[in-house]
């Protein structure tokens, strides 16, 4: 059996390559992040993930499936129900969510909001589903003369907690979420309580990068706690730290931008250490899908490309890098919601056979499973290892 010594993981936030079967169960029929915005841009432009493979997984407008693929490459369903951050996250580490986080189309229901304020000793604002740079202009006058927290939702699980960093402290605002998050437990256990926190004069305002999440922990061990149980490094980059309430995790660097945490993966990968470097590119979700900017994504999938030789050069010969993603988020289509989707995977390393097709897995959790095998650490619960149909013959 090959030995390598370390898996890569870099997880392209909402980067869906085309519907699932269970679509209509979640009002996203036709929806293909990558696919649709190929035919309205009349194109993608990226030369480097196309050597990978990416146009052999299935027809996207500009990228050539005539090539001989760098690597091995396919897709994968999600098998969990929903579509959420962390149910994708879990589901790469091993763990298949068999019910959907709670969500809150009409905002929180009063007995979660009456114990919040009596617990933070204020009244909240909002308490709605919204999106928060609009929610936070509506309310900036009274938040300002109150100092009241403005409090919204989304079609994700969340409970997020906005203010002015003037008007209510960034460490008060978490301490705020912390509550927050000891609350929303059982019925009420929501994927993630957010602090917003946001600078400016109104008509002005904007969100800075003091935001923090905090995670439900995941109820069973994930691949990170393994592999950090096994004696190696698990190292996250972006918001992976968050997601998993940093557990399993030995070294983190919280990045936020897309070119950050790219510099980020980098400076781990020149550690050689055995384990795993686990990295969230978020600005495709965060900043162009929700808000469906369908120009501005593939631009900033053209950066990610640009810089791909740089990564694809720091691996060792005993590394294997896997490029996924963990969920869609068509900007082309209506609403601002996530949309479930298959994700991309490709597979590269000194290890891994060249222009292979491993086809459709059926779960994210055989991600989890094939790194527990490759690193020779304990299986999570879920997931089926594909170690057999990537790994060149001894």
């Amino acid at each position: 059996m090959k030995n390598i010594n370390r898996a890569i993981i870099i997880v392209l936030d909402s980067v869906g390559i085309g519907e699932l079967p269970d679509a209509k169960d979640y009002g996203d029929v036709g929806a293909d992040t990558l696919g649709n915005m190929a035919r309205e841009l009349g194109g993608l432009n990226l030369p480097n993930l196309e050597k990978l493979g990416l146009g052999k997984i299935k027809n996207i407008k500009g990228l050539n499936s005539n090539i001989k693929a760098k690597g091995s490459y396919g897709k994968m369903a999600e098998a969990s129900v929903g579509k959420d951050t962390t149910t994708g996250h879990w589901e790469l580490a091993g763990l298949i969510s068999e019910k959907p986080f709670p969500t809150y189309p009409d905002g929180f229901p009063d007995e979660v909001i009456n114990e919040f304020e009596e617990e933070i000793g204020r009244e909240v604002l909002g308490n709605k589903p919204a999106s928060g740079t609009v929610i936070i202009e509506e309310l900036i006058d009274e938040h300002l003369e109150t100092a009241n927290p403005i409090v919204y939702t989304s079609a994700d699980s969340v409970f997020q907690i906005a203010a002015h960093e003037e008007v209510i402290p960034v460490d008060e605002l978490y301490e705020m979420c912390q509550k927050a998050r000891e609350i929303l437990t059982g019925e009420h256990g929501v994927g993630r309580v957010i602090a917003r926190p946001f600078v400016g004069e109104p008509g002005n305002l904007e969100r800075t990068e003091r935001r923090k999440d905090f995670s439900l922990k995941p109820p069973k061990n994930t691949l990170l706690d393994n592999i950090k149980k096994a004696g190696k490094k698990v190292q996250s980059v972006g918001k992976i730290d968050d997601i998993f309430a940093n557990r399993g995790i030995t070294a983190s660097n919280h990045t936020i931008a897309n070119m950050d945490s790219i510099d980020a993966i980098l400076d781990f990968a020149k550690k050689d250490d055995q384990g795993l470097i686990f990295a969230n590119l978020v600005e495709y979700d965060m900043i162009y899908g929700h808000r469906r900017d369908v120009k501005g994504y593939a631009q900033a999938l053209e950066e990610f490309d640009k810089r791909l030789p740089e990564i694809l050069d720091s691996l060792n010969d005993d590394d294997v890098l896997f490029i996924t993603a963990d969920h869609g988020c068509d900007p082309t289509y209506e609403g601002t919601d996530h949309t479930r989707e298959y994700v991309p995977l490709l597979v590269y390393g000194n290890n891994i056979k060249e222009d292979n097709d491993i086809n459709i897995r059926d779960s994210y959790a055989d991600l989890a499973a094939t790194i527990a095998e490759l690193l020779s650490i304990e299986k999570t619960a879920d997931g089926e290892s594909f170690r057999n149909l990537i790994i060149k013959e001894d």
